[in-house]
């Protein structure tokens, strides 16, 4: 999975529009393999964006929570432990 892209369900406070629309772009980027589409594909890529942001956004709505909700910085420290733990085994090799 592209390490951009982020968890996005049961936070609080809520994941806000930005955030699906920032994880949509990484997506649609990571499929396509471009960083920036020429101006031949702009509407494509642009319309891709924009249907994976709804799509995510119906999803992140329809799923039921389970367990306490997350929040950033209990996301950030958890990615500095297994950078941490990754860091560690590769000074052991």
């Amino acid at each position: 999975m592209c390490r951009n892209i982020r968890v996005l369900f049961h936070f609080e406070p809520p994941t806000t529009k930005d955030e699906i629309r920032a994880a949509a772009l990484q997506y649609v980027r990571k499929v396509s393999g471009t960083q920036k589409p020429s101006a031949q594909d702009q509407a494509a890529f642009a319309r891709a964006i924009d249907e994976m942001a709804a799509s995510t956004e119906r999803l992140l709505t329809a799923l039921h929570p389970r367990g306490d909700a997350r929040t950033r910085e209990g996301e950030r420290e958890k990615a500095r432990a297994r950078w941490k733990k990754r860091e560690q085994q590769l000074v052991r090799t």
